[in-house]
């Protein structure tokens, strides 16, 4: 029997026009969820998206571009591979708002003035309504025609609120005018100019919040030097393929990802990783779209351009993190959804309850006004969004990408961090620890070098790249052969014997003494947990190298930033438990669990949260996949090629252990900023509402209170801007481990 067919689920995203608060976020979601094959939906209020999920490949999304604007909503589609104009888009709303604000702001300041003047001709009353008439109509209509469209639908939102507000005000106002009696268009008026203003400057915070993503989709090269038919030639960069080959002068950027064919350089892979310190490339190595060559010629091959692009990745790894709801915000919404019923019926209970005691007309309106007024919900549905989009773009910027909104609030639970060893705490390539000889160090080094460097072995290369970084350089070696188990044999210039390179048991076997003094050098290496071998001919042993893997310059200062904030750290590997500790001790790492395979540190996670911790695991993202997805807070290292596909909740695109203290602190930081953000949005409304309704406020004061909450949300959010990584002490640099001076045969000797 055939397996049933899968069903296809494709993500849309659309800009929305016409949200303003928390509630209409729940609307726009309940809208969109009640559509036919729709499986869900999440509305972002700071960046004015939708995101939703449908069945199949060609759905229709003109149904939902109609159910929106029943609504009274606008629904446009945003195409994926064409990243959205954010900046041009944000620029444009600051400009309409400023508009709005300013035309409205031109008539209430005169009609102000004359309210509190205190002067009743029949002049001067019928100069404050053609005053107040086209701020409250026409500056006001923005509000209007969005309360009647979601009358029309059965809803209600923030813009109901300011809209019954005013004309309320109004409507009694010029009841007045013509029977008699007190005039408050001033009210009306004051409303719509202070609530405009007030969104006049929240667009322009959400500006600056969303200017991350906007620089870093600005970041790509424009035009590419590529070679065609022959010659060089300048094309646009966005017209390379796959295949083309580029050329990268010095200090210009690369056009696309692409592999080096020719050339040697060093590249600043900075707005990729955080990492300042330029890479050194040479053919075969990997370099990515907007990164800076910085003084070789390169020529590439071009793999991967636009949407593809490890540039494109990360914009798109940031903006649906932006776009994610956090657990907490969800709880938001739903609260939200019944705010502004609650608040009509609290403003319309407010106003015959004071009617009901008597009270003037016009106080009891005042207090039914100043209640709708300062109840609208714009700061709740501002207080996660804007500290989820600050806090992601400001990561990204610090080579840090959040892969969504829940993991901040994951983060600030988390009590203990786990690091894989290789990959991760090391570099997972082997370097000479140790080295003790009884000839020359420089001849021996040389002539092991030589053979090593031809059998191709992982620690035959290391060995050969601590010879270059002496500036040696040698002859290629001659009846070269290697026996596999045991070592590498070959002979080089200046010595007459072939050249015995291998397990100590080997050359001993084949008759080679020991020297006393290096048997002891064998041993202090093996005790620090290094891999010895021992190289030597004419039957003797002349020399025994250790070797060990590389740890990372910013390990120890990692680990050291992690205690001293009271987090535990533990590490996890595959080696034996002696040179686990070779490795852990000089970093600080007091807990390590050794002998590790990779499909056991998912089993070691659940161990240590069963004991009631809360983990956070950094590890490469290649085998450590498991333990990523079972940690609460999976953090991969990566490259910029791997955002796509790691299993982690957050990615390190460089290799930098200290980036992991930096994603912690910025989540943790983060997230503060979201609750401090709630609480005042609520301690905002639990206070000011039984304030508005004893008629201790007054409307226009109530207007300018509702505008500074939405704003003050905004800029304390903006303060995650200002965030930085933690400086490194002189000595976190290198750890002492890397940092090492490989012992010697002199230094053997005096012990």
């Amino acid at each position: 029997m055939s397996a049933a067919p899968q069903t296809v689920r494709t993500d849309l995203r659309f800009a929305v026009k016409g949200m303003h608060c928390a509630s209409c976020v729940a609307r726009v979601e309940d809208a969109l969820r009640q559509q036919a094959g729709v499986i869900d939906a999440a509305a972002n209020l700071a960046r004015e998206e939708a995101r939703v999920v449908v069945e199949g490949d060609g759905f229709d999304a003109d149904r939902l571009r109609e159910a929106l604007s029943r609504s009274g909503y606008e629904l446009t589609p945003i195409d994926e591979a064409t990243p959205r104009d954010t900046d041009a888009d944000a620029a444009q709303a600051v400009r309409e708002a400023r508009r709005r604000m300013v035309s409205a702001a031109l008539f209430t300041a005169p009609l102000f003035v004359l309210a509190m003047s205190g002067q009743e001709l029949d002049a001067g009353r019928w100069l404050q309504w053609l005053l107040a008439t086209p701020v409250v109509l026409v500056s006001g209509w923005v509000f209007h025609r969005g309360a009647w469209a979601r009358a029309r639908a059965g809803s209600a939102n923030m813009d109901t609120l300011v809209s019954v507000g005013a004309l309320s005000a109004y409507a009694a106002s010029l009841a007045a005018l013509v029977r008699g009696g007190p005039l408050f268009f001033e009210t009306g008026a004051v409303i719509v100019t202070l609530i405009l203003f007030g969104r006049w400057l929240e667009t322009r915070a959400k500006q600056r919040a969303s200017s991350a993503v906007a620089g870093l989709a600005a970041l790509g090269v424009r035009e590419a030097l590529v070679r065609r038919d022959g010659r060089e030639q300048r094309v646009p960069a966005e017209t390379l393929v796959p295949g083309d080959v580029v050329v990268v002068r010095p200090g210009e950027g690369v056009p696309g990802d692409a592999v080096v064919i020719e050339g040697r350089s060093s590249v600043d892979e900075s707005l990729l990783t955080g990492e300042s310190i330029p890479v050194e490339k040479a053919p075969g190595d990997p370099i990515y779209g907007a990164t800076v060559n910085q003084e070789g010629l390169l020529v590439g091959r071009i793999r991967a351009v636009k949407s593809d692009s490890a540039l494109a990745q990360i914009v798109r790894a940031v903006e649906e993190a932006q776009a994610s709801k956090a657990p907490v915000e969800r709880l938001v919404d739903r609260v939200s959804s019944v705010f502004v019923p609650a608040v009509l019926l609290l403003s319309a209970f407010t106003l015959g309850a004071w009617l009901f005691i008597g009270a003037e007309a016009a106080d009891a309106l005042r207090a039914a006004v100043a209640v709708l007024v300062i109840a609208c919900p714009c700061a709740l549905g501002l207080a996660t969004p804007t500290a989820v989009m600050v806090g992601s773009g400001r990561g990204a910027e610090l080579g840090v990408l959040f892969k969504g909104a829940e993991v901040f609030e994951r983060a600030h639970r988390v009590d203990t961090v786990v690091f894989d060893k290789t990959g991760t705490l090391t570099r997972g390539e082997m370097e000479v620890a140790g080295l003790a000889c009884s000839d020359d160090e420089e001849s021996f080094l040389l002539a092991v070098a030589a053979v090593e460097e031809a059998c191709g072995h992982p620690i035959g290369q290391a060995v050969a790249r601590a010879a270059r970084d002496r500036g040696l350089r040698w002859k290629p070696p001659t009846e070269v052969e290697a026996v596999p188990g045991r070592g590498v044999r070959g002979r080089v210039e200046g010595i007459d014997a072939p050249v015995h390179i291998g397990r100590a048991s080997w050359l001993e076997e084949l008759g080679f003494g020991w020297p006393e003094a290096l048997e002891r050098a064998r041993a202090e290496f093996e005790a620090a947990g290094q891999t010895t071998f021992a190289a030597g001919w004419d039957g003797r042993i002349t020399g025994v190298l250790g070797v060990a893997d590389a740890v990372r310059p910013t390990a120890a200062a990692a680990v050291r930033a992690l205690r001293d904030e009271g987090t535990r750290v533990v590490m996890i590997t595959g080696d034996g438990p002696r040179a686990a500790r070779a490795i852990a001790d000089p970093l600080g790492i007091d807990e390590v669990v050794a002998e590790s395979l990779p499909a056991e540190k998912a089993d070691h996670i659940a161990r240590l949260q069963r004991e009631g911790r809360r983990i956070a695991f950094v590890g490469d993202g290649i085998n450590d996949s498991p333990a990523l997805v079972r940690a609460d807070l999976g953090i991969a290292i990566g490259s910029g090629a791997q955002i796509a596909v790691e299993a982690g909740d957050v990615v390190l695109p460089g290799a930098d252990p200290m980036a992991a203290v930096t994603a912690l602190r910025l989540a943790r930081r983060t997230f503060r900023t979201i609750a401090q953000n709630l609480f005042w949005a609520f301690a905002y409304n639990a206070a000011a509402l039984p304030l508005a309704a004893l008629g201790k406020l007054d409307p226009m004061i109530a207007a300018g209170a509702m505008a500074f909450s939405s704003v003050s949300v905004v800029l304390n959010s903006l303060r995650l801007r200002r965030f930085r990584p933690a400086p490194q002490s002189p000595a976190s640099g290198r750890s002492r481990t890397a940092s090492r001076r490989a012992p010697t045969l002199e230094s053997v000797e005096t012990q």
